[in-house]
């Protein structure tokens, strides 16, 4: 009877059930929360390195600074300092990072895991949101990672810093840096948090030997940067990139260039130096960014090779398992205005040369109609195609899976449909759909559990195959087989051959 009493007593006051899940990082102790049916581990505003404020901004990520104590990692930390986040067009809500806090010191991550002791090292899932490299957070709905934590890989959401403050270079910043080089401190802070897997993740369940780096957009782009960076060699183990790559060679910009932007940008700010433009505010930096400026990924011969694609050809890239593919909407982003057919002609003249004719006959256009469509067919490939084949070609070691996503979500009341637009296969791939407000179908839930599924093999074993599963053949560039995620998921037989030969033939 005195036992029972005090264990009410101890249900009264509340201790019985404070019982957060508190884990040991090499910084400290931290306390997470469960899930609803207390099968996840979640932890959330974890920092990966110091805050990059002050003297630190636009400058490599630091360690983290130790703590004593308990640190409470249950929420989100700030986003990233960009515009403020709103939804707009196809991209709702689900899609955006939250409107606040916005701030520079944003450099943590967050971690889902079902496992209950250290030794059981499942499989590490790394995600890198998209947002242009100018916007973006972790904490986009969409990103939730309890459902891919349950099917049995420990899933890890990072920020990075974005916009100036993630990708100015300035040839001040070059002088200072020690490697004569700048910008990408957005891939550096990447690079900073897969260091903090590599020492800590085993702590929450994971195994540092078996690290998947997985992203969309920007975040696709972001790993073909770390496949790439020679920073970041051993720091995982196999690559997902959906809808970007760096390989078509339109995306990125010698130093030289980015430098000249960076200076631009500080007589626009009407700073004198690095260090009189450290000491504007983050929010003055923000606004005077929007004046035309655009801050990306630069070639600097550091964190990037300064010819990316020779750098693949010579099998000097972080070679790994490869899974990679692009959204049918994703041609869009490039450009989806009317275009005559006499345009569309005179552009391809301009564009490829003697080899104009060729192209049309493969891209047709006898309508403006038809003009169009072909021109968005031609974005999609520039966008991400052309990128994921040369990718798989490159990678003579490891199997490379391709996909294509051409489903069209059900609709919204009172909403445009703007069919498979870029992103939309995010939820579908991390079983997230419950998190996207739509009026979902059974084909939905069948592809969710489909895509899921795939991206959780390819996660533990670099082959994306398993039970009840169609059969998805690695990719080769006679053969082409490429998966087709539509109403149905079916395995196609080289359907862009042509396209995609003409396109890597035009390169050379």
């Amino acid at each position: 009877m005195k036992f029972n009493l005090f264990v009410l007593s101890l249900l009264i006051s509340g201790q019985l059930f404070a019982q957060n899940p508190v884990i040991k990082t090499a910084n400290g102790s931290l306390e997470g929360v469960t899930n609803a049916d207390k099968s996840i581990r979640i932890f959330k505003g974890i920092p990966f390195a110091s805050p990059p404020i002050g003297d630190l901004r636009w400058k490599a990520p630091q360690a983290p600074k130790n703590w004593t104590g308990i640190r409470k990692c249950t929420e989100f930390s700030a986003s990233p300092i960009q515009n403020k986040p709103e939804p707009f067009l196809c991209w709702t809500e689900e899609f955006i990072a939250q409107p606040e806090p916005l701030s520079e010191d944003c450099l943590y991550l967050n971690i889902w895991t079902k496992a209950k002791k250290t030794k059981e090292k499942l499989p590490v899932f790394v995600w890198i949101y998209g947002g242009g490299l100018s916007s973006g957070s972790a904490n986009c709905a969409i990103y939730d990672g309890e459902e891919m934590a349950k099917k049995g890989v420990v899933f890890v959401s990072i920020n990075y810093r974005v916009g100036a403050f993630g990708f100015m270079a300035h040839p001040a910043l070059t002088k200072e840096s020690g490697h004569n080089s700048s910008g990408n401190y957005g891939f550096l802070d990447q690079i900073q948090a897969l260091k903090w897997v590599q020492k800590n993740i085993s702590a929450f369940g994971g195994d540092p030997k078996n690290v998947t780096i997985a992203g969309q957009s920007a975040g696709s782009f972001s790993v073909n940067a770390l496949v790439a960076s020679p920073l970041a060699k051993g720091l995982f183990h196999k690559a997902i990139a959906q809808s970007g790559g760096l390989l078509s060679g339109r995306f990125s910009n010698n130093l030289e260039t980015s430098e000249l932007q960076g200076e631009k940008f500080m007589q626009k700010v009407g700073a004198n130096s690095i260090a009189e433009l450290r000491n504007k505010s983050a929010t003055e930096i923000q606004k005077m960014s929007n004046s035309g400026f655009r801050f990306g990924v630069t070639l600097d011969g550091y964190v990037l090779p300064t010819d990316l694609l020779q750098h693949f050809e010579k099998g000097l890239f972080n070679e790994v398992p490869l899974l990679t593919g692009w959204v049918t909407g994703d041609g869009t982003l490039m450009g989806n205005a009317p275009i005559s057919v006499e345009k569309y002609e005179a552009e391809a003249k301009i564009n490829f040369g003697n080899k104009a004719q060729t192209f049309l006959n493969i891209f047709t256009a006898s309508t403006d109609e038809e003009a169009k469509a072909s021109k968005a067919k031609l974005g999609m490939f520039q966008f991400a195609a052309l990128s994921s084949h040369l990718w798989a070609g490159f990678n003579k070691k490891n199997n490379s899976y391709l996909y294509q996503f051409s489903h069209v979500p059900p609709d919204k009341i009172d909403f445009p449909n703007y069919g498979a637009f870029h992103t939309a296969e995010v939820p579908y791939a991390l079983h997230s759909l419950q998190k996207w407000k739509r009026t979902w179908q059974a084909v939905d839930w069948d592809l969710e559990n489909k895509m899921s599924s795939y991206w959780v093999n390819f996660a533990k074993t670099g082959n994306p195959n398993g039970k009840d599963l169609p059969e998805w053949k690695a990719y080769d560039k006679e053969k082409g087989h490429i998966m087709e995620f539509g109403d149905n998921t079916i395995l196609k037989e080289a359907p862009f051959k042509k396209e995609l030969d003409f396109l890597e033939m035009a390169k050379k």
